[in-house]
């Protein structure tokens, strides 16, 4: 009799630990209506920074598609959905070669859209 009841209880219990709907796929997506960055995927280069730049409106809310992608965090730049390293969701991006030449130059447009920046 107590073998019984034993074996019993324990298919019971066995149970706690199945799926409530075998054979049913339910989605476990948190946060499903999350947008990558308009470059997700895509060369990340300065050209690519400067048209999201234009895009950027500083009085907006900032998203995955509103964002100063200039704009530095710790030193770290954000990839291109605005997204940090070490934040959820970061994607190393696709970057382009780099000459010292074009450092230069990049340096330069740098300055002056640090001297004149949006208003906002």
């Amino acid at each position: 009799m107590f073998k019984s009841v034993a074996l019993l209880s324990l298919v019971a219990s066995a149970s706690a630990f199945a799926p409530a709907t075998f054979g049913v796929r339910t989605s476990t997506a948190i946060h499903a209506d999350f947008v990558y960055g308009e470059y997700d995927d895509k060369l990340w280069d300065n050209d690519a920074k400067k048209v999201i730049y234009e895009k950027w409106d500083p009085t907006a809310p900032r998203s995955t598609l509103n964002f100063n992608p200039f704009e530095t965090f710790g030193g770290n730049s954000p990839d291109a959905s605005g997204i940090y390293p070490g934040e959820n969701r970061y994607k190393d991006p696709i970057r382009g070669d780099v000459s010292y030449a074009a450092m230069l130059a990049e340096k330069e447009e740098l300055e002056e859209r640090t001297a004149n920046p949006k208003p906002g």
